[in-house]
């Protein structure tokens, strides 16, 4: 089953970084999203069985699933590699996901964060990518392909061995084009010489590029007044080809509604403002920063309950704003409930997880330094 790029919506509601009321997620506010979003004539979610702590899924089932016309709506989960211990929990894993989010079904099912090593090594080891076609036999799922992390030669690889894959989840944005970790102009060349339908994960970078310094916010500003800053990023995807689906994971109804207001009436980027971009690109590049995206592996299996991202927004807004002392009253809140970037005991668990392969207990000691002094 070919997949209509015409019957997907270009913003995808990404379900990774839900509103939270004291550590749990606030349902009421979910459903308000999900409604002002459904209403706009959008319905591709996406999921995954560790969000949330594993509750991602079930969100989605009592804010959507229960309140929605199965087909009224596309959802997407996906397989954690690093779960699987042996081939039973392949189907335990997905049964689960059934089960939590209240479907008989998924429309689209991804191999979480395909990369080099462990990960492509487990897909591998326990042929996942086999698996995944008869789910797709028996009904279980429509569309299958994956999530992907890895270097362009792996992945010329995989889609060299596996042609039925049907479409590629990559983090692209236009900070990341030239980033030599991500490589996301190389894997998105690769998909689109192959035509194969891409999912854009990562627009925004975790928010990063929502927010700027006045300097460059001042320089979209000049040219469209009353578009937010965050609005430039998901335009500049939008206006690519070859893109069937950007996720946002909103964590607000004015996300919500700004993206939206977005994509409605979606207006393709002149080539005077993918100018502007490239300019802006420079000049963020000048700024050094963390390239943490927020997506929190590393902080369920943290033994020192450290909320990693928060730390390094902290410190990427100090390398930004360096007296801005809304971060470090900010800082300060964060260790009331959770550790200390000093309480790092060098496990290395975070720097196994992070999709992004950042030298995070390097970067702890570093923000120790700045702010646990």
């Amino acid at each position: 089953m070919s997949i209509d790029l015409t019957r997907m919506p270009k913003l995808g509601f990404g379900l990774m970084r839900l509103p939270e009321n004291e550590g749990t997620i606030d349902i009421d506010r979910v459903c308000t999203m999900v409604d002002k979003y459904m209403q706009a004539g959008m319905n591709y979610f996406d999921t995954a069985y560790v969000y949330h702590g594993g509750n991602s899924e079930v969100a989605a089932r009592e804010a959507l699933v229960k309140r929605y016309p199965r087909d009224s709506f596309m959802i997407a989960t996906k397989l954690p590699a690093w779960e699987i211990k042996q081939e039973s929990d392949i189907d335990r894993i997905f049964n689960e996901q059934c089960e939590r989010a209240g479907v008989d079904y998924f429309d689209f099912y991804l191999l979480h964060s395909v990369e080099d090593g462990n990960n492509y090594d487990t897909y591998v080891k326990y042929d996942c990518f086999s698996w995944g076609l008869k789910k797709k036999e028996e009904g279980k799922i429509r569309h299958f392909g994956f999530s992907y992390h890895g270097t362009p030669e792996l992945l010329i690889e995989i889609l060299d061995a596996h042609p039925e894959m049907e479409f590629v989840q990559i983090q692209y944005n236009y900070l990341d084009r030239t980033n030599p970790v991500v490589q996301s102009q190389a894997l998105y060349d690769i998909l689109l010489e192959r035509n194969i339908p891409i999912i854009i994960m990562e627009p925004v970078r975790g928010g990063m590029l929502a927010s700027m310094p006045e300097n460059i916010e001042a320089k979209f500003k000049a040219v469209q007044p009353q578009k937010s800053v965050a609005s430039w990023a998901l335009r500049f995807i939008g206006s690519l080809p070859g893109v069937m689906t950007i996720l946002s994971g909103m964590s607000t109804e004015d996300q919500m509604d700004d993206n939206i207001a977005t994509f409605k009436n979606f207006e393709p980027m002149t080539g005077e403002e993918f100018k502007l971009i490239n300019e802006v690109t420079d000049e963020i590049l000048k700024i050094p920063q963390i390239g943490c995206t927020s997506c929190k592996y590393c902080v369920d299996g943290c033994p020192m309950s450290i909320s990693i991202p928060d730390v390094f927004r902290t410190i990427n807004t100090l390398r930004r704003y360096p007296d801005d002392w809304r971060s470090k009253n900010f800082y300060s809140g964060l260790v009331g409930r959770s550790g200390k970037a000093s309480d790092c005991v060098e496990c290395g668990q975070c720097e196994g997880v992070c999709p992004q392969h950042l030298p995070i207990i390097e970067l702890l000691k570093e923000a120790a330094d700045i702010l646990d002094k």
